[in-house]
C-alpha cells in the first residue's frame, strides 16, 4: 500500500480545545449493501458555545478514486490546499486509489459561525462501480474545528495529517509533545472506510488497547461520531478518545498503533490535546549598525514569547556567536506574557580571529554554552541568524612620486589626473584629491585641475580620499617633486629694445640653476662678461673700465657651468649678436 505518513502539520497553544464535524456522503454501509450509495451531497451542524472562539478550521474529504478537487460548501467553491493520495493492490492484483484533500477555511467558519454545513459536487461516480467489487466505495467529509474558551486550561493541540492505510498493524508516531499534565488529554481521529458490520480492528497508544461509548474495543472504526454520538457516519470516523491514562508527564512523543484484520481503514488525520503550561521562547535579530573598520557591533533584539501556554521568567539566558564562536551574552529584562515579547540592546565585540564576513546567531535560553534553563514547548525554535559583511576601508594601490620640470625655485606643473584610475582597487570607489590630509578626512577643498596642477613649492604631498559603498575611507598620498631639466639656450640676441630676443636668455636656468656661471668670450677668445642667478641676462654691452659699451655684431662664444651633480660638464656653443 502506498500513501503519505502521517506527520506534524501544526502546533498551537493557548486555552484550546478541538471538535469535529462532518458527514458521509453513503446512504449505507458500504459492506452490506448490494447496490451503489454514494451520493455528492450532505450536511452537519456545528454548535459551538457562545464562549468559543474559531481559531482554526480545516476542511478535509475524501473518496475512492483519482479524486474529486472542486467540492462546495454552503454553496462556496472550495479548491485544496493540499491533497493526498493511497494507492493499494486487491488479493486478484487489481488497483484501487483512494484520495483525501485538505483546506484552510478558518475564515469561512469564523465568518460564518454556527449552523448547518453543506458539501455538495463531492462526486466518486466514475470510480464507484469499479470500488464496489470490494467494499470501498466511499465519500465523506469533516471540519476540524480548534477554538479558544477563557475557562479552559492552558493545552498544546497537535494536529497530524497524511493518508495512510491500515494493514494488520499500522504505528504511528506522535512526535514533538510535551505533557506536564496528562489530566484531560485527548485525542482525535479522522478515519475514512471503516465498516460498523467488521469488529476486527482495535486502536492502542503507548501500548494499551482503548475504547470510547461510541467505539467498542474491537470495532473503534464503526462509522461514528463520538462527540455527537451518532452511527450513521456509513464509512466514515469522527472520534475522540481520553488518553490521560495511557501517557505519562514528561512524555516528548506518542505511539499510536491500529490494527485491522479484515476492514479496509484510512486514516487521515491525528489530533491531540495536552494540557502543557510552559513558555516558548523565540528571538529575532532586528538590527543591528556597523562602522568602518571597527569590530564593536550594537545589535537590537527582541525575545518573544508568542506560541506558549505559560510566562517567560525574566533573566532568561541570551547567547551571541559568530561562527559558532560565543561572542557576547545578555539576558531578558522582565517577565514575558504568553503572546507578548520584549525588545532588547546588546554590543558585541568580534575577535580578529573571525573573518570579515560571519553569521552571527542568537539564541535564547542559552547560557553561552548551548545549554538552555527554561523548559519549553519547543526546544528547537530559540535562535535566529543573519550575516554580516564588516565595513573596511578601501584598499588602494600605491602611487609612486610624480616628477616634473623645476620651473624655478622648486615650482612645477603636474598633470596626475591619470591617478585617480590607478589608486583604485575597485572601479566604484569615489577618488578625490587634496591639499591637506584635513581636507582629505572631511572631504573639503578638492582639487579639480589634476591635470595643470602648479606647486609653487615642491616636494609637495598630495593627499587622496579613497570612499566605498559603505561611505568607508582611506586616505593615501603621494608627491611631487621637481628635477631640474637641461635648460633650452636661444643663441640669438639683437639689443635693440624690441623686447624680442633683447638679451641672451636661457630658459630653465634662472632659479633653476642657483650657482650657476656664465662666460662670454669673443671669437679671440676674450672674456667679454660673467654672469650668474643674480645678474641679468647679458644684453650685449661689455663692461670695461668705468664704462660699458656695445660689442660689435658678431658671433660670441659662451660657456655655462651649471654647478649640478646632474650635469658635471660645463655646456659651450655660439651665440650671434645683432643690432
Amino acid at each position: 500500500m502506498n500513501g503519505q505518513d502521517i506527520t506534524l502539520y501544526t502546533q498551537i497553544n493557548g486555552r484550546y480545545d478541538f471538535t469535529f464535524i462532518g458527514n458521509t456522503m453513503n446512504s449505507a454501509e458500504n459492506n452490506i449493501t448490494a447496490g451503489l450509495v454514494t451520493g455528492t451531497s450532505s450536511t452537519a451542524t456545528l454548535a459551538l458555545d457562545a464562549n468559543d472562539t474559531v481559531i482554526k478550521a480545516f476542511l478535509y474529504w475524501s473518496g475512492s478514486g483519482d479524486g474529486d478537487f472542486s467540492i462546495d460548501l454552503n454553496s462556496t467553491t472550495m479548491t485544496p490546499d493540499r491533497t493526498f493520495s493511497h494507492t493499494r493492490i486487491s488479493g486478484n492484483n487489481q488497483t484501487f486509489t483512494y484520495f483525501s484533500a485538505f483546506k484552510d477555511i478558518t475564515t469561512f467558519i469564523q465568518t460564518n459561525g454556527n449552523g448547518d454545513y453543506t458539501l455538495s459536487n463531492l462526486d466518486i461516480s466514475a470510480f464507484e462501480v469499479y470500488h464496489k467489487q470490494i467494499s470501498t466505495n466511499f465519500a465523506g467529509w469533516a471540519i476540524l474545528i480548534i477554538y479558544e474558551n477563557s475557562n479552559l486550561p492552558l493545552n498544546q493541540i497537535n494536529v497530524y495529517d497524511g493518508l495512510q492505510g491500515v494493514p494488520s498493524n499500522l504505528s504511528i508516531d506522535l512526535t514533538n509533545l510535551y505533557v506536564i499534565d496528562n489530566n484531560n488529554a485527548t485525542a482525535g481521529f479522522i478515519a475514512w472506510e471503516g465498516d460498523a458490520s467488521l469488529p476486527t480492528e482495535t486502536f492502542a497508544i503507548n501500548g494499551t488497547v482503548i475504547s470510547n461509548a461510541s467505539n467498542p474495543i474491537n470495532n473503534v472504526f464503526n462509522g461514528t461520531n463520538s462527540i455527537t454520538g451518532a452511527s450513521d457516519l456509513y464509512n466514515v470516523d469522527l472520534d475522540i478518545y481520553d488518553i490521560e491514562n495511557y501517557i505519562q508527564i514528561g512524555n516528548t512523543s506518542a505511539n499510536i498503533t491500529l490494527s485491522s484484520f479484515q476492514d479496509f481503514i484510512m486514516i487521515n488525520t491525528v489530533v491531540t490535546k495536552l494540557n502543557s503550561q510552559l513558555p516558548d521562547a523565540t528571538i529575532t535579530i532586528d538590527n543591528y549598525e556597523l562602522a568602518c573598520n571597527s569590530r564593536e557591533i550594537p545589535i537590537t533584539f527582541t525575545v518573544y514569547n508568542v506560541n506558549s501556554t505559560e510566562i517567560l521568567a525574566a533573566n532568561t539566558p541570551i547567547a551571541f556567536y559568530a561562527n559558532g564562536v560565543l561572542v557576547g551574552i545578555s539576558q531578558t529584562q522582565n517577565t514575558i506574557p504568553i503572546g507578548g515579547n520584549e525588545t532588547g540592546s546588546a554590543i558585541i565585540n568580534i575577535p580578529n580571529s573571525i573573518s570579515n564576513t560571519f553569521t552571527l546567531t542568537a539564541v535564547v535560553d542559552d547560557i553561552g554554552n548551548g545549554t538552555g534553563i527554561i523548559t519549553e514547548l519547543v526546544e528547537t525554535n530559540n535562535n535566529d541568524s543573519i550575516d554580516i559583511n564588516l565595513w573596511l576601508s578601501p584598499t588602494f594601490n600605491t602611487l609612486l612620486p610624480l616628477m616634473s620640470c623645476n620651473l624655478g625655485l622648486t615650482r612645477g606643473i603636474f598633470d596626475f589626473s591619470e591617478y585617480e584610475e590607478q589608486v583604485k582597487t575597485n572601479p566604484l570607489h569615489q577618488v578625490s584629491f587634496h591639499e591637506s590630509y584635513e581636507d582629505a578626512l572631511n572631504n573639503t577643498n578638492p582639487i579639480f585641475n589634476t591635470a595643470n596642477y602648479e606647486a609653487i613649492n615642491t616636494p609637495k604631498e598630495i593627499f587622496i580620499r579613497i570612499e566605498n559603498e559603505n561611505n568607508c575611507i582611506a586616505i593615501t598620498s603621494f608627491f611631487l617633486e621637481v628635477e631640474n631639466c637641461p635648460p633650452n639656450i636661444f643663441n640669438a640676441v639683437s639689443p635693440n629694445n624690441d623686447n624680442l630676443n633683447d638679451s641672451f636668455f636661457i630658459d630653465g636656468l634662472r632659479d633653476v640653476f642657483i650657482h650657476f656661471k656664465l662666460e662670454i668670450y669673443n671669437r679671440w677668445g676674450k672674456l667679454l662678461w660673467v654672469g650668474n642667478n643674480n645678474k641679468p641676462d647679458w644684453n650685449g654691452y661689455v663692461e670695461e673700465g668705468i664704462g660699458t659699451k656695445l660689442a660689435p655684431d658678431g658671433t660670441y662664444y659662451y660657456i655655462l657651468y651649471l654647478n649640478d651633480s646632474s650635469y658635471p660638464e660645463p655646456i659651450n656653443g655660439f651665440l650671434y649678436l645683432s643690432k
